[in-house]
């Protein structure tokens, strides 16, 4: 089933969920909004967003210099409380995340901060690999598909694998 702008916008504003994660949702349940919104709270996706509207008052600034000072990282992050903003595992993570984004350059922190000229951009260019390669059309989106999930791993913060254990990404981390 093909899932229309307007149903994401319908989804995303009964959920609060991103951009994407509300598109697969209503394409892994063929546009079905109950079994969606079912969908993205098996996810944790809804409770994350209900959380992420809590204030943030407290946090702390870590910069970090790459030896040879050839790269710098000015990272902010916030936490609710001072009491979390004080202890070593917040620094240490501080400090872990701005290295990652040293390592890796990340564009945006995530898919939905992507301009969709951007993703459109590169759907287009991985659409033209694909049926220069000679695949049928039918394979040429699924192709499409996957690339366009790779290219998120690369330009996503939240999506990337993290540093310090590549097995998790940075919202794996963050979840902890």
């Amino acid at each position: 089933m093909e899932v229309s702008a307007e149903m994401v916008k319908q989804l995303r504003e009964q959920t609060g969920a991103g951009i994407m994660d509300c598109k697969k949702a209503l394409q892994e349940n063929n546009g079905d909004f109950a079994k969606a919104t079912e969908y993205l709270r098996k996810k944790g996706i809804v409770a994350a967003q209900k959380r992420s509207t809590r204030e943030t008052g407290e946090g702390i600034i870590d910069a970090y210099i790459h030896p040879g000072s050839r790269l710098g990282v000015l990272i902010e992050v916030n936490c609710e409380t001072d009491f979390v903003a004080n202890t070593s595992e917040f620094r240490r993570f501080v400090r872990d995340m701005a290295m990652q984004v040293a390592a890796s350059n990340p564009l945006v922190i995530s898919r939905e901060q992507l301009a969709p000229e951007i993703i459109e951009r590169e759907m287009e260019i991985y659409r033209t690999q694909a049926k220069e390669s000679g695949k049928p059309d039918h394979v040429v989106e699924k192709i499409v598909q996957g690339k366009v999930e790779k290219f998120y791993q690369d330009v996503c913060l939240l999506e990337q694998s993290y540093i310090r254990d590549p097995e998790k990404t940075v919202q794996d981390v963050l979840t902890e």
